[in-house]
């Protein structure tokens, strides 16, 4: 009994150990700001990992929500704030890749020094439970009868949102008017009470709302378990697989310890098996994207989206 007692002990003081190391700044609290409203995916998100901070790694960890102009307002911003290590902002790809596009927005691309992405959310096309159109091919029949007038909300301009309206729009030859929100969280209330005609969100919202909400397709390799009967974009002919990717930024002038510090921090609590499988049940798509690997796959991504943004006629 002893022996066991023993072994007990010797387990919970390296569990204790091990949990005190995991913390970054174990005297100081991440301040994680989210440039969107409550509710959203990015919000969902940084409060899930918030929780796990706290509780399993016992690093205190505070999610503020700043929203404004699609993200724009925080990311151009986010030099100015303090580069002590302990503050970070989620970021959104393909959002400031063409973002910066857009006259008037105070940020460049390179601005942005993001050092994790762990995740990746599908696009979804959605109407409310009670809207006319029961499937995909209805919808688009109705868009191609009467061009212009239907429209789709999603979250901010020149984002993933947008993209996906303006892919729809070439891949299925029709015209839908595209209506941006400050957020996710902001056009759920829209669309359910069929404000506009649907939504282009993301395949976390579809689950989310499933019971108030109609998804169309979805734009994933296979169809989500946990809506099996909603077939893919690629089922319907359409060859597309695409979403948003969402990580975290510091300031420029953070030192390169504390940056490389925090993303490893990240990539623990990404890879902690509770909030995994919370997240991937929950229609989120796990990546593991860490600081060292940020310059090519920035490489990778830039050029995707520029050649979307040309291929949609929103550059030349």
């Amino acid at each position: 009994m002893k022996l066991y007692t023993l072994i007990k002990a010797i387990a919970l003081s390296f569990s204790i150990i091990s949990a005190v190391s995991a913390q970054p700044f174990p005297d100081k609290t991440i301040q994680y700001i989210i440039p969107f409203p409550p509710a959203g995916e990015s919000d969902l998100v940084a409060r899930y990992q918030a929780d796990i901070s706290a509780k399993k790694f016992k690093q205190p960890m505070v999610v503020m929500n700043r929203a404004g102009a699609g993200g724009a307002l925080v990311w151009s911003a986010l030099n100015t704030y303090p580069a002590d290590g302990t503050t970070v902002v989620g970021v959104n790809i393909p959002h400031i890749i063409l973002q910066p596009l857009q006259e008037g927005i105070q940020y460049k691309t390179d601005d942005i020094s993001a050092i994790y992405y762990y995740h990746f959310t599908p696009d979804a096309l959605m109407v409310s439970a009670d809207s006319p159109y029961k499937t995909y091919q209805e919808f688009i029949a109705a868009a191609k009868k009467e061009p212009g007038k239907l429209n789709l909300a999603g979250s901010a301009q020149y984002s993933a949102n947008h993209m996906a309206v303006e892919r729809l729009n070439k891949l299925a030859g029709v015209k839908i008017n595209y209506v941006p929100f400050k957020g996710t969280g902001d056009l759920i209330t829209a669309l359910i009470g069929m404000h506009v005609d649907g939504a282009m969100g993301y395949l976390p919202l579809a689950i989310q709302q499933k019971s108030k909400v109609r998804t169309l397709a979805i734009a994933t390799e296979k169809r989500n378990p946990a809506l099996p009967d909603v077939p893919t974009f690629k089922e319907l002919g359409l060859n597309w697989v695409d979403g948003a990717y969402r990580g975290v930024a510091v300031p420029k002038s953070t030192p390169l310890i504390l940056q490389q510090r925090m993303s490893d921090y990240f990539a623990q609590l990404n890879a902690d098996p509770e909030t995994k499988k919370k997240l991937e049940d929950s229609g989120f798509v796990i990546v593991d994207v860490p600081l060292a690997k940020m310059p090519a796959f920035m490489k990778e991504k830039i050029p995707q989206a520029m050649d979307d943004a040309k291929n949609a006629g929103m550059i030349k």
